[in-house]
């Protein structure tokens, strides 16, 4: 049966609660199987006979909506695709030489939200001390060397990247250890 990873957007951040251990019953009473969360940043594992990954994607966001009373969107990846981004993400080389920085970020998107080739173009030349990203697949790729709260990025693409879901990479390269198989 295949499984699939789920990344909800903006749950468990500005008053917007949804408990995991709510979340994994509502999925599971669902028909979804083998459910897991990992920490309460809405990344969720589970299995289906379903196949078509967009049609995941909706019976998700449809099955918290009854059984949470969320409308949450969730960025729906396949096991493979999850570490394909990850192993991606520590191939690129980091702009600020040796050093990681601050912090690094990566926006997932819907197939049908990822930015465009001229919105790619301007996130790659964005030119601000500290701060660079760029556009990789479904995922913008973003390095930090100061608090993401100093960060300028977020507010000029804000509108942007509104669509997406941002999970650092200690997190994603945990998930993909975890679950990306």
């Amino acid at each position: 049966m295949p499984s699939y990873i789920a990344f909800l957007r903006a749950v468990n951040v500005g008053g917007r609660v949804l408990k995991m251990a709510d979340l994994r019953s509502c999925l599971e009473q669902a028909g979804l199987t083998d459910v897991e969360t990992y920490i309460q940043t809405g990344n969720v594992r589970f299995a289906t006979s379903m196949r078509s990954t967009a049609k995941v994607e909706r019976y998700v966001e449809q099955a918290i909506a009854a059984g949470c009373g969320m409308d949450v969107p969730v960025v729906m990846l396949r096991p493979e695709e999850l570490r394909a981004v990850h192993d991606q993400a520590m191939r690129l080389p980091s702009p600020f030489g040796g050093s990681e920085g601050h912090g690094r970020y990566l926006t997932f998107f819907k197939e049908r939200d990822v930015p465009g080739p001229e919105v790619a173009q301007q996130i790659a030349t964005w030119d601000r001390p500290g701060e660079s990203a760029t556009v990789v697949d479904r995922a913008v790729h973003i390095w930090l060397d100061h608090p993401t709260m100093q960060a300028e990025f977020f507010g000029a693409f804000k509108k942007v990247l509104r669509p997406g879901t941002n999970r650092n990479l200690k997190v994603v390269t945990t998930l993909a250890q975890r679950w990306g198989s």
